[in-house]
C-alpha cells in the first residue's frame, strides 16, 4: 500500500510518515502492524473528542440514515445546520450570531476576507507577520513569509502586515483598511500568545478608523485554550470569527461567524455573494453538533487547563527552552532544529505521535485530543523525557 499510496496519492513533502492505518480509538492511532501509537496531534488540533467518539459517531450514523447531501448551501432547511448555528450563536457574544458553514478553514478565510471588503467598501487587508490562515490563494497571500508563497504569486492585492504583539504598528490601520486579521494565538509562528492588553488596542483602533477585526480561531477554537474561544481569554470580541479543526471532531468543515446585517451583505449585490456546494452538509454538521454538545456539557475545557499544568509539571529538561501556548495548544520550544527533529522523528518509532510546527523549527506539537487522560499525558510525556535523555549531540 505505501508504493500505491507514494505513486497515486499527491504528497505534501518528499517524505511523509506513511504509517499505515488500521483503526483509531480515543486517544491511540492503530497502524496496520498491530502497534498503538498514542496520539499527541489529534489531526493537528482537529479531533477534539479523541477517535471516534461514541456520541459523535451515533450522531454521523443517525444523519446517513435520514439524509445526506440534498442541494447546495442555504437553499433547503436542513435541521443539523440551523441547530448547530442556533447552539453557537448561545455561547458567543451577541455580535456574532449568523454562521456560514464552509469545507474547511482556509475557505472560511477566503469567505471572511470577502465579507470585509464587501461590508465595507475598503481593499485593504492588514495580516500579522509570520501568520498562517491556510493555503488557498487568499489566504495564502495573508502570509508574511515569502519564501512560502512566492512561487504561486502573483497573489490577490493590497494586503499589509503588522508585527504581532507590536502596539507601535497599530498606526498602519487607517481608514482604508477593509479589516485587519490575526491568529488569536499565532499557530505556525511558535504558538505565540497575545500579550496583556494587545488584543484589546487592535480592537480599539479597528473601531476608530472603521476596519473590522478578523480572529481566526481555526486551531484554539473549541475548548482548546480552556474557554469555547480563545478570545475570550484576552479582553476582545471580533467583528468576525472563523473556525474549523476541532469542530467537527476530524469531518472537513470550517465556519466564520459575524453579525447578522454584516453576513447578510453576501445576499444581493451580487446575489450568491459567496456560495458553495457542500457547505453546511448535513453528516457533517450533525458532527459538529454533537462535538459542540460534548465540550460544552462536560467539564472538558476546565479539565484542559488543569492538564495544561500537569504537561508543565512534567516536561522540565535541559533540551526544553520553554513551553508555549495555553490549555493543549502547546510547543515545545527546543535547544536546536536538530533536537525537535530527534524528538520527533524517535517518537514516531516509540508509538508516540508528535508533529513539527510551519514556521517555528525548534518547535514540537503537544495537541492530543481535550479527552485524554491524566494516564495517557504521563505516558507521553515519559516517553519524551526518555528519549531527550538519549540524545547524543
Amino acid at each position: 500500500m505505501k508504493k500505491d499510496f507514494l505513486k497515486f496519492q499527491a504528497q505534501t513533502s518528499p517524505h511523509p510518515l506513511a504509517m499505515e492505518v488500521s483503526h483509531a480509538k480515543g486517544s491511540y492511532i492503530h497502524d496496520s502492524e498491530g502497534n498503538a501509537h498514542l496520539d499527541f496531534v489529534a489531526g493537528v488540533s482537529a479531533c477534539s473528542l479523541g477517535h471516534c467518539h461514541p456520541k459523535v459517531t451515533k450522531a454521523i450514523k443517525d444523519q446517513v440514515d435520514k439524509y445526506m447531501h440534498v442541494m447546495v448551501y442555504g437553499e433547503y432547511i436542513q435541521e443539523p445546520a440551523v441547530a448547530y448555528t442556533k447552539l453557537l450563536a448561545s455561547l458567543l457574544p451577541p455580535s456574532l450570531e449568523t454562521t456560514y458553514l464552509v469545507n474547511s478553514g482556509t475557505e472560511a478565510i477566503e469567505g471572511a476576507l470577502k465579507l470585509a471588503r464587501r461590508f465595507t467598501g475598503r481593499s485593504q487587508i492588514i495580516a500579522g507577520k509570520k501568520a498562517y490562515h491556510g493555503n488557498t490563494m487568499g489566504s495564502l497571500s495573508l502570509m508574511g513569509l515569502e519564501e512560502r508563497k512566492g512561487a504561486f504569486r502573483p497573489l490577490i492585492p493590497d494586503i499589509s502586515y503588522i508585527e504581532f504583539n507590536e502596539p507601535s504598528d497599530l498606526g498602519k490601520i487607517t481608514q482604508k483598511t477593509a479589516a485587519v486579521i490575526l491568529e488569536t494565538i499565532q499557530g505556525g509562528a511558535g504558538f505565540i500568545e497575545p500579550n496583556k492588553g494587545y488584543l484589546a488596542s487592535v480592537r480599539k483602533r479597528c473601531t476608530e478608523v472603521g476596519a473590522l477585526l478578523i480572529l481566526d480561531e481555526i486551531q484554539p477554537g473549541f475548548g482548546r485554550t480552556g474557554k469555547l474561544f480563545a478570545f475570550e481569554n484576552y479582553d476582545c470580541i471580533p467583528d468576525i470569527l472563523v473556525m474549523g479543526k476541532g469542530m467537527a471532531s476530524g469531518l472537513p468543515v470550517g465556519a466564520f461567524t459575524a453579525s447578522h446585517e454584516m453576513m447578510s451583505t453576501l445576499q444581493d449585490n451580487p446575489k450568491m455573494g459567496h456560495i458553495t456546494t457542500f457547505g453546511g452538509n448535513p453528516v457533517i454538521a450533525s458532527a459538529a453538533l454533537a462535538t459542540l454538545k460534548c465540550i460544552v456539557e462536560s467539564t472538558l475545557m476546565a479539565d484542559t487547563l488543569a492538564k495544561e499544568k500537569y504537561v508543565r509539571s512534567l516536561l522540565k529538561h535541559q533540551f526544553i527552552k520553554e513551553i508555549r501556548g495555553k490549555g493543549l495548544m502547546l510547543a515545545l520550544i527546543m535547544e536546536s532544529a536538530e533536537i525537535a527533529d530527534y524528538l520527533i522523528l524517535t517518537a514516531a518509532k516509540r508509538h508516540l505521535i508528535l508533529f513539527w510546527l510551519l514556521f517555528e523549527k525548534k518547535a514540537v506539537r503537544i495537541t492530543p485530543p481535550l479527552t485524554v487522560s491524566l494516564e495517557e499525558l504521563k505516558e507521553g510525556c515519559d516517553t519524551i523525557l526518555g528519549i531527550l535523555n538519549d540524545y547524543r549531540q
